[in-house]
């Protein structure tokens, strides 16, 4: 069991470090989903998949001379839109700064200047945006001090066609309702093909980068799917089915185009220049009678990725924090943190509490694992002497061991069984403090002011690669170090030199995490130690058995 115990330390240890991906791998592309038919007079049938994914990029307009800006203010953010085709120009959160620099400029979410490629674009063919509508608004500014405000833009269009849209602003989220009514003028039926469209690049957001998924993301049939970069290069990608949203996101923030009530539709993404990923949500192709009027209505999210807003929020833009099937055991965690944190005011210290109610969680079975894993070194020269006894006979040797282990009421699996019973909780902890914007340029103490970003103690000159002293790291690798000193094994000498890597190991790999992740490691340590030195104290007065 020495030997399972070694060979299981390792592979958690290599889980952990290395192997996230393997354990959570991404997910696989996007297949297309068959649409569900639906029964809507006004619409005639869904675009296949052919002609969606086959829809030109936007094209490179020119910037009408007489569009204006419109500039929205509300508690939580500053807007610009445009008039040439009704697009956000910007989006600046008022509440999160590129960098943890006090004077740093705030957030901006929008990356792309072309007036057909702005977020919350509104078009009658399918999001090409050839000739872009270019609405006329009511007023150029718009304040939002409380409840709900909105916004009026017309636009009039060849054949008789004229939209009506209403833009409306929250003062208490960050969504942004679209209401656009088409009423055909004309005197022939007018072909419609309604889209909201989105391009945008990787976010400038600042902050450490760990690991999770960035780029376009859909909510369809109920379920996530993130639609990796490289999938893209080879080609569009459809979705359809029952849209609940598409969007763009990085760690921390997403940007988001939401149908107003869920249905059937569809949803183009594809992929133009280095990074500029473009999504068109559409509802399929309609046919307006002369003289008739339709509604399309959406809305979009522009944000941070909070898990209590996005809930507040709804239409289930809570999925995009994604913590797979660990959800059950993360969510009451992250709940713990954010409670901790509005009793103190400080993340750091919720990190050391939310670790020490979860080592107490697990305080009785893993002492009765250290516990089992000391009587097992002090019968280590009972099981050598049958092991050399027996050698030949197999068979009555684990008879023997077994009689011996009821002798002396161990074990074999005590230390093994609390350590894999807490993996799951482990992993789920580990997915918490990797997600939680909470944690973003939050301060600590002296040195660490941003437990998302890996701890650096800047002396007076640079230092190459690392450029300051990782102190919280080494302070990790040191109590890693002393708890497997303290910890009894019964390891043969080769596997014990393997052992005796693992806190270098982790050391080195620790140095660029976040530093709310090495606090927490830290802390866990000092409370293992605690553990190991209680049980070594108990274990003093007992006799070795004979």
């Amino acid at each position: 069991m020495d030997t399972y115990r070694a060979l299981l330390a390792i592979i958690l240890s290599m889980l952990i470090l290395l192997g996230w991906q393997y354990l959570f791998p991404p997910p696989k592309p996007v297949a297309p989903v068959e649409q569900t038919t639906t029964s809507q007079p006004a619409a005639a049938p869904a675009q296949t998949q052919e002609q969606a994914a086959s829809m030109p990029a936007a094209a490179q307009v020119a910037v009408n001379a007489d569009a204006r800006e419109i500039k929205v203010e509300a508690p939580l953010y500053k807007a610009v839109f445009f008039e040439q085709g009704g697009g956000l120009k910007s989006f600046i959160l008022k509440s999160y700064r590129q960098t943890r620099d006090k004077n740093a400029p705030s957030v901006e979410l929008i990356t792309v200047s072309n007036p057909a490629d702005l977020p919350l674009a509104f078009s009658l063919d399918g999001g090409a945006a050839k000739e872009l509508p270019l609405f006329k608004a009511e007023k150029t500014t718009v304040n939002v001090t409380q409840g709900d405000s909105s916004l009026l833009l017309r636009a009039e269009l060849a054949g008789g066609l004229r939209i009506e849209r209403k833009l409306t602003f929250h003062a208490d989220n960050y969504l942004i309702g679209s209401t656009a009514t088409v009423t055909n003028g004309g005197t022939a039926p007018a072909q419609l093909l309604p889209a909201l469209s989105m391009s945008n690049g990787p976010l400038k957001a600042g902050g450490a980068s760990n690991g999770l998924f960035s780029g376009p993301t859909v909510y369809v049939n109920k379920q996530l799917k993130e639609i990796p970069l490289k999938e893209l290069a080879q080609g569009p990608a459809l979705v359809q089915g029952e849209i609940g949203w598409a969007g763009h996101m990085d760690s921390y923030f997403m940007l988001t185009l939401l149908p107003e009530k869920s249905g059937s539709g569809s949803i183009s993404i594809s992929h133009s220049g280095e990074q500029n990923i473009r999504t068109v949500l559409s509802e399929g192709p309609r046919e307006l009678v002369p003289g008739a009027s339709v509604v399309f209505a959406h809305e979009g999210y522009f944000g941070p990725k909070k898990l209590s807003l996005l809930k507040e929020v709804g239409y289930g833009l809570e999925e995009t924090i994604n913590f797979g099937w660990l959800s059950p055991l993360a969510r009451p965690m992250l709940w713990l943190l954010n409670f901790f944190h509005n009793i103190f005011g400080n993340y750091g210290i919720a990190i050391i509490l939310l670790t020490c109610a979860v080592k107490g969680a697990f305080w009785p079975i893993t002492h009765k694992g250290m516990k089992s894993m000391k009587n097992m070194q002090k019968i280590q020269p009972k099981v050598a002497k049958l092991r050399e006894k027996f050698k030949d006979d197999p068979v009555k040797m684990n008879q023997e061991m077994m009689a011996m282990y009821k002798t002396y009421k161990v074990n074999p699996l005590g230390g093994c069984l609390p350590m894999l019973i807490q993996i799951p909780f482990f992993f789920a902890l580990y997915r918490v403090l990797m997600a939680a914007i909470e944690l973003r340029h939050a301060p600590f103490l002296l040195w660490i002011n941003d437990l998302s970003a890996p701890d650096r103690l800047m002396i007076g000159f640079d230092i190459p690669v690392l450029h300051g002293i990782p102190v919280l790291t080494l302070l990790m690798g040191g109590t890693m170090f002393l708890q497997q000193k303290m910890t009894p094994t019964t390891a043969d000498p080769q596997q014990a030199k393997m052992m005796q890597m693992m806190p270098v190991i982790f050391t080195v790999m620790f140095v660029n995490f976040a530093s709310g992740l090495v606090l927490y490691w830290f802390v866990s340590n000092l409370l293992s130690i605690l553990q190991q030195q209680l049980i070594n104290r108990q274990n003093t007065a007992e006799a070795v058995p004979h």
